[in-house]
């Protein structure tokens, strides 16, 4: 099948990152994380609406009811969608070398979410925190933490320190098991591009954006690359499926994410796109504090 592109927002985000659809009011939320917004589309009217963050936001997920879970610079909010309101979830230390970045809901419904060093110094770590304010942590020594999605089963979790050039599956679950050694993924290092967003389909594959090549990879989960395709800016950013039947895939990018990092030389640079006709569906997330229907063992 060929894809086809659609350009959704020419609101051009400075740094776009994180889309999650919710099926439930059909509405497509993603974040601006330099301009300190958390974004939503609706596809059936064509309407956006923003939410100004208190502090430099990196992801977001589902919430019960009408809310949202955020990490913000400082820590892990919930935001009132109709109020607008963020109240606090979890919030660590203070610690003004490292932020929040990419997070987000495990299939049993607790939202995790990485901190980076604020200049990619390896101070960052995976934090777990679930409905009742327990907290964990996965991982440490993260540079730029990204790439963070599970296995259809929820027992697989995949995440990248974007700077290592490595995609890692570690063995996941329920329980409050820390989790184990990592398996190598895939190593991006041949298409000359670290990791960014990524999401699962309902095949179990991963779907990741090669920002610094303007490309989109879809990986086995033995890590084999399956698909490698253009992406319709040179700096996509973060990928979701959403739509009616989860077959839309939805790209964010980057105009400026104000590092110096990534400057994007796109005329559409951290525009919001639609690509249709790849021919695989994705998966429904989950909400904080509610897990999704998981696969029955052994179902494909």
């Amino acid at each position: 099948m060929i894809p086809k592109f659609q350009l959704v927002s020419g609101d051009a985000d400075l740094l776009g990152e994180s889309p999650v659809w919710d099926p439930r009011d059909r509405m497509l939320y993603w974040v601006d994380g330099v301009s300190r917004l958390i974004r939503s589309h609706d596809p059936a009217t064509g309407g956006f609406r923003s939410w100004k963050t208190p502090s430099m936001v990196g992801s977001v997920a589902l919430g019960e009811g009408r809310t949202l879970v955020a990490g913000l610079a400082d820590g892990i909010y919930q935001l009132d969608l109709e109020t607008g309101a963020f109240s606090p979830l979890f919030i660590p230390e203070p610690d003004p070398k490292v932020r929040f970045n990419d997070g987000k809901n495990d299939r049993f419904g607790r939202f995790l979410c990485g901190t980076m060093g604020v200049h990619a110094d390896p101070l960052g770590k995976l934090w777990r925190v679930d409905r009742d304010g327990r907290s964990e942590v996965f991982a440490t020594g993260i540079r730029i933490f990204n790439s963070l999605c599970f296995s259809p089963d929820g027992r697989t979790m995949y995440f990248a320190d974007s700077l290592d050039r490595t995609i890692r599956a570690f063995s996941y679950g329920p329980a409050d098991t820390p989790v184990g050694n990592p398996r190598l993924l895939a190593d991006t290092n041949p298409w000359d591009s670290g990791p960014d967003g990524a999401t699962v389909d309902a095949d179990g594959c991963i779907w990741v954006c090669l920002v610094q090549v303007g490309k989109i990879a879809r990986f086995t989960p033995g890590g084999k690359l399956d698909r490698l395709i253009d992406a319709p800016t040179d700096m996509p950013s973060c990928v979701a499926f959403g739509g009616e039947d989860l077959s839309t895939l939805y790209v964010t990018s980057i105009k400026d994410s104000g590092s110096g990092r990534a400057i994007s030389r796109h005329p559409q640079g951290g525009c919001l796109f639609a690509i249709e006709g790849l021919g695989v569906r994705g998966l429904p997330e989950a909400r904080f504090g509610a897990p999704v229907a998981l696969p029955m063992a052994g179902a494909a």
